[in-house]
């Protein structure tokens, strides 16, 4: 029995969070380090519609109850640290979420249709072990995302319809197997952060030449990627040296000459993820 007691006590204390929340009206719910494992720990909390912020990061749960879509007037939903493999399907459908974030979990796979999400701004995606593989056909589809975190994860490639967010003003790619960033990232008008920091870069596309990356609100960072040696010459100058060099005929024909087949022996070597936190299985 003895063994039961630090549960029961931590459930309770979600619960005691719930109750106070109903009495008070109080529509952002705080359930941080909880030690929630499930949502049948949190009685009643799908009728609690109008709550707008739910902040359920560093617990323990392992799947999202789809009942999750009830909460109509959700804004926010936290549910980062965690140990989630998977999302619900109808968690794209909720109609006022602008901020999601699923990062430091154990997701390998995305539910299909998850980019129709009618209003969401900033989805956070950073370290799980998702890949180009397991993105739903709609993805990219977001167009009123302004934020996009992929750090710490699986990517080789992304998909030419990334150029389709077009209201994107940050794109996090860093941590990544990155080998190549399509030429459509250069039609990212309004992109003011672009951090693509230790991945297996050898070249960028022309196009990122077009972004407004050397503003002073703007950043790039580019560091811990094998760069072809101009590149990498031009990078030690510093990054308006690279975007004034990427708008060069002489470059556009080392870049044309890579992407036909041209790359010089095997690509670089994927980093050693396997003691990742994301990829230890409870």
């Amino acid at each position: 029995m003895n063994q039961c007691l630090p549960v029961n006590a931590k459930m309770s204390k979600a619960k005691k969070v719930l109750d106070e929340a109903r009495e008070t009206q109080n529509r952002e719910l705080d359930l941080v380090d909880k030690g929630l494992v499930s949502f049948e720990e949190l009685p009643g909390l799908f009728n609690m519609i109008n709550i707008t912020r739910l902040t359920l990061s560093h617990n323990k749960i392992t799947v999202i109850s789809p009942g999750i879509a009830n909460l109509l007037n959700l804004e926010i939903l936290n549910l980062s640290n965690n140990l989630l493999t998977e999302l619900p399907v109808s968690l794209s459908s909720m109609p006022k979420l602008r901020i999601l974030n699923c990062s430091i979990n154990r997701l390998d796979t995305l539910p299909r249709g998850f980019g129709a999400f009618p209003v969401l701004e900033v989805l956070d995606l950073s370290y799980n072990n998702l890949s180009e593989k397991v993105l739903p056909g709609n993805f990219f589809g977001m167009e009123t995302l302004r934020a996009l975190y992929l750090g710490d994860n699986d990517f080789e490639y992304l998909p030419k319809e990334l150029g389709q967010l077009k209201n994107l003003q940050i794109l996090g790619l860093r941590d990544n197997d990155l080998l190549e960033l399509p030429r459509e990232v250069g039609e990212l008008s309004r992109l003011r952060e672009l951090h693509i920091q230790n991945n297996r870069l050898q070249v960028l596309p022309p196009e990122v030449a077009q972004l407004d990356l050397l503003s002073n609100k703007s950043v790039m960072k580019m560091e811990e990627n094998p760069w072809v040696n101009p590149i990498a010459e031009q990078y030690l100058l510093g990054i308006s040296h690279v975007i004034d060099y990427l708008k060069t005929e002489t470059y556009r024909i080392i870049y044309n000459r890579h992407m036909q087949g041209g790359r010089s022996g095997p690509p670089p070597p994927k980093a050693d993820k396997s003691k990742k936190a994301s990829r230890v299985r409870a």
